[in-house]
């Protein structure tokens, strides 16, 4: 495992939209995308539970900012893949970043249905490209039409050793995995060591000064003997 510790002081602070096009250097077409998918997720988020409560206040930082980051670690990545995608972090925002790039995608998995309907909302209300798949991430194995992608994305779903085992069956040769952690990220991964063999990078999160990004690849299940 190799670690890239970034000082507190790298920490952005995105307040606004305005400091979110300034942080990232997205285009005024791209923010306006950003700017309706939150103006959905403030729309339906009394009827359906798409984030916590407490952090609508704190959107472009505890959310937006927080997924897009992912895409400094995938910049040779064409096909994501976003693990229990919810209210669509990392996976929606993303999708909406790379909007442009004809030979980018992403696919959305979700089980709720509920939450698919937002997000073929979001992806209709923005004209986002997206691919969106109502199914359990446990079932994924039994799919045949899915197949291994470039990159595998997910936020505050499962422990690590869980995470690898959804994983597990869009992984190929050259795929890396990008999940948003926590402080115990270290204890998640020498835990997960005991089932998984593979390589692992930290990244400091820009947005939050006890988050890291958690890099996986050469994913394979242990032999147990």
């Amino acid at each position: 495992m190799t670690e890239r510790p970034s000082p507190a002081a790298d920490i952005i602070n995105i307040r606004n939209a305005d400091d979110f096009a300034e942080a990232f250097d997205v285009s005024r077409e791209t923010l306006d995308r950003l700017k309706i998918y939150a103006d959905c997720l403030h729309e339906w988020q009394p009827a359906i539970n798409l984030v916590s409560p407490t952090t609508l206040d704190q959107l472009w930082q505890r959310h937006i900012a927080d997924s897009a980051q992912l895409l400094a670690y995938a910049t040779d990545s064409h096909v994501f893949a976003d693990l229990g995608s919810g209210a669509g972090f990392p996976g929606m925002v993303i999708a909406i970043l790379i909007a442009g790039n004809t030979d980018k995608s992403v696919q959305l998995i979700e089980s709720n249905g509920k939450k698919c309907a937002f997000l073929r909302h979001v992806a209709r209300q923005t004209g986002t490209p997206v691919e969106i798949i109502d199914a359990r991430i446990e079932t994924l194995s039994d799919k045949p039409t899915l197949t291994p992608v470039d990159c595998i994305t997910a936020r505050a779903l499962a422990p690590l050793g869980k995470l690898l085992e959804y994983a597990a069956p869009l992984f190929a040769e050259n795929t890396k995995a990008l999940f948003l952690k926590g402080r115990d990220t270290k204890r998640e991964i020498d835990e997960a060591k005991t089932q998984w063999s593979f390589r692992s990078e930290l990244h400091q999160s820009r947005t939050d000064p006890d988050g890291q990004i958690v890099e996986i690849r050469d994913l394979q299940a242990v032999k147990l003997s």
